[in-house]
């Protein structure tokens, strides 16, 4: 358990913080000579208007959030959703009665659109790497075909720019999901024992977090094996714990919308010494990314840093492609630490550091932590995993 009790920061924003994402988003705009922005997916709708809601779950309805190159932005939406506004800063809500296959909302967002982009007639969207548009294609189709007279023009490596650097406010949510993780994991160490099953670890520490404060755990794996475990991705099964084993369990519990994610490693009783060998690496390889990761450190000084130590430890390899991202409103999101990475850490950002190797055939070990930039280094989100595997 937590050596003091964990405080939930305040919920939602106040409006300065809408305003200052918006008017940084409207400075880039006029850098790339844009009029308008158009957003379809839940966590760039919910930044730049606060709206929150768990309908996003349902796929029949499209939302359309439209920044204008100066104003607020104007939520072009289903009437279902037009109540909801009254909770945000958003003033001009624009409606459809969707669902309507045959035109849902695209004329209303393609004359919104038309509206405000006059100037240069360069409307922007999110359409580069780790994006998608939550809208049927052929309706994109069609929206292009309406707005055929204006360009349609890239705006997501500004998003992911201003979204990288995160507001006292957002750093306060992240690291109190940080803080429930932390100890649930702790009450799970004092709660596991032999014979348990992943899916009964992974529900113990599920209603723990859930007690300590977190809104909900929508991404909670776990694997296993004797002497480690083949991937990071799958699981809860029904697989029985036994002597010799090693678990991983890798949780994102959700605050307010922003998430954690990290992990922890558990062996159950003789666990073999190539084991816990390797766990002392990737502990070594975390140590060696805190010591680094500073302003004006690249992704790929944090990965090669941590790569050093791995290799010192023994690892043959490392099949997750990367060696932590950056987080936030979203488990996962930009930059990741990769080989050669060229992205600058500045203060404000909140990564994850995730060092793992193979260090057998079909075993891995993977260790992950989650850290802010501060003006001077970084700064843990939580308390520091145990030096050593705790055996159950």
């Amino acid at each position: 358990m937590p050596t003091k009790p964990l405080v939930a920061p305040v919920r939602g924003f106040a409006v300065v913080e809408f305003e200052h994402r918006t008017l940084q988003l409207q400075k880039h705009m006029r850098e790339q000579q844009v009029d308008a922005v158009f957003f379809t997916t839940e966590p760039e709708f919910r930044y730049l208007s606060g709206f929150k809601s768990q309908f996003w779950e349902s796929p029949t309805r499209p939302w359309f959030l439209v920044v204008p190159a100066e104003g607020k932005p104007i939520a072009v939406v289903p009437e279902i959703g037009v109540s909801g506004f009254d909770q945000t800063w958003i003033e001009d809500v624009r409606s459809w009665p969707s669902p309507r296959p045959e035109d849902d909302g695209i004329s209303l967002l393609a004359t919104t659109l038309a509206e405000v982009s006059t100037r240069f007639r360069r409307v922007g969207a999110m359409l580069g790497p780790e994006t998608h548009l939550r809208m049927p294609a052929q309706n994109f189709v069609a929206l292009q075909q309406i707005l055929m007279h204006h360009e349609l023009v890239d705006v997501s490596s500004s998003v992911r720019e201003i979204r990288s650097i995160k507001s006292q406010a957002e750093i306060e949510k992240v690291r109190f999901a940080c803080g429930v993780a932390a100890a649930g994991f702790e009450y799970l160490r004092g709660h596991l024992s032999a014979g348990m099953t992943e899916r009964e670890a992974c529900k113990a520490m599920h209603l723990e977090m859930l007690r300590l404060g977190a809104d909900n755990c929508p991404y909670l794996i776990s694997s296993s094996g004797l002497g480690g475990y083949d991937n990071i991705i799958m699981g809860p099964t029904d697989r029985v714990l036994n002597d010799g084993d090693v678990l991983i369990i890798d949780t994102g519990a959700n605050f307010d919308g922003y998430f954690c994610d990290f992990d922890r490693n558990f062996g159950f009783g003789d666990v073999d010494s190539d084991t816990l060998r390797a766990y002392d690496a990737v502990y070594a390889a975390t140590e060696a990314g805190l010591n680094i990761a500073a302003p004006g450190c690249t992704t790929g000084d944090v990965w090669q840093a941590m790569w050093t130590e791995l290799e010192k430890g023994g690892a043959l390899g490392n099949d997750v492609g990367r060696m932590g991202h950056g987080l936030g409103m979203q488990l996962t999101e930009w930059p990741s630490h990769v080989p050669n990475g060229d992205v600058e850490l500045k203060a404000g950002m909140v990564l994850t550091l995730e060092p793992g190797m193979a260090f057998a055939p079909n075993k891995m070990m993977v260790h992950e932590d989650n850290i802010v930039i501060t003006e001077s280094g970084c700064e843990l989100l939580h308390d520091r995993t145990w030096q050593t595997m705790p055996l159950i």
